[in-house]
């Protein structure tokens, strides 16, 4: 049996750094890997912490150049795992043309459908704003009505995906939080920055009507971990679309109660305001926290609660 192949888009992004870890940390290293980056080259220390067997590719998702790169020298893969997007709202917003080419994967799905011999499982990460925020504990079946541009265009890619992949798992996550990367991300942290400010000691506005279910990033690589096994052990068809998140639902005045209430810090620092007097310069849904029913059944993976993943993040920084 030759080893199976798994291709990581987007590889030095947050997920992806953690994904990559998770993967080098598996027994017996399973896999053949093979990452995708954009910003040329990857991080030193992100390639001095992994397999030197890992091979790095550089990709352009917007016109699709280097996935025949990958054919020529990697090969076909078994799992591709998307964690490739333009995920800040405001950014979308102001660029909805990047957005829908970045996050509509159509290069990667028509790259995969040229292969022949087209058993892949494409694994996509979309995200828990493609709900309209209307209602707490959205279902998977529940209807997709974002409210803004970052949101329409995972909605296109889901349905993109759906539509021209024979085998896909669509993951909408929410807040992903969780220790720094190998390698730092540029990109704020919400939990350190949460941490950060109360740790000066200034009151900080934080909204008190917003609603996420915030998930710990080791448990997303879990999901993407155990869908990638179940795939190469058994090889079913795979079409399925997963609400992940964390079991708790809580308000952004919520995540920070909880760094407070760890680190010790006073929670009058804590100032409750509404979301909307604040002008982000993009529309932001009010309660998009999601019911997760579906994930624990199916995979039998129960993601840890908000506070115990708040404790080992901050334990994870102290520790660094």
């Amino acid at each position: 049996m030759s080893r199976k192949r798994v291709l990581v888009v987007g590889g030095t992004g947050y997920l992806g750094q953690h994904l990559l870890q998770g993967l080098s940390e598996l027994q017996g290293t399973p896999y053949d890997v093979a990452v995708t980056h954009h910003s040329a080259p990857p991080p030193q220390p992100l390639l001095d912490a992994l397999p030197p067997s890992f091979v790095f590719f550089h990709v352009d998702m917007r016109t699709g150049s280097g996935f025949d790169d990958i054919s020529l020298k990697f090969g076909q893969p078994d799992v591709v795992v998307n964690c490739a997007a333009l995920s800040v709202p405001r950014v979308c917003e102001n660029d909805p043309d990047s957005a829908m080419s970045i996050n509509v994967p159509s290069t990667l799905v028509n790259w995969l459908s040229s292969f022949t011999e087209n058993r892949i499982l494409l694994i996509h990460l979309s995200t828990d704003q493609v709900y309209e925020g209307v209602k707490s504990f959205y279902k998977e079946d529940d209807e997709t009505a974002p409210v803004n541009v970052y949101g329409k265009s995972k909605v296109v890619a889901e349905k993109f995906i759906a539509e021209k992949c024979s085998n896909f798992a669509i993951l909408r996550s929410s807040i992903i939080f969780g220790p720094q990367t190998l390698s730092p991300v540029p990109k704020s942290l919400p939990i350190q920055w949460i941490d950060g400010v109360l740790s000066k000691g200034d009151k900080v506005d934080f909204f008190h009507d917003e609603y996420r279910c915030p998930v710990y990033v080791k448990d997303i690589v879990t999901v993407i971990l155990t869908l990638t096994n179940r795939w190469v052990s058994d090889g079913k068809q795979m079409q399925m679309v997963l609400n992940v998140g964390g079991p708790d639902r809580v308000s952004r005045v919520q995540m920070a109660e909880a760094v407070a209430g760890i680190r010790g810090y006073n929670n009058t620092l804590i100032k409750p305001v509404s979301a909307s007097s604040v002008d982000r310069g993009v529309r932001s849904p009010s309660d998009i926290s999601m019911d997760i029913t579906k994930l624990v059944q199916t995979l039998s993976i129960r993601p840890v609660t908000y506070i115990d993943g708040v404790k080992l993040t901050l334990a994870a920084k102290a520790k660094s």
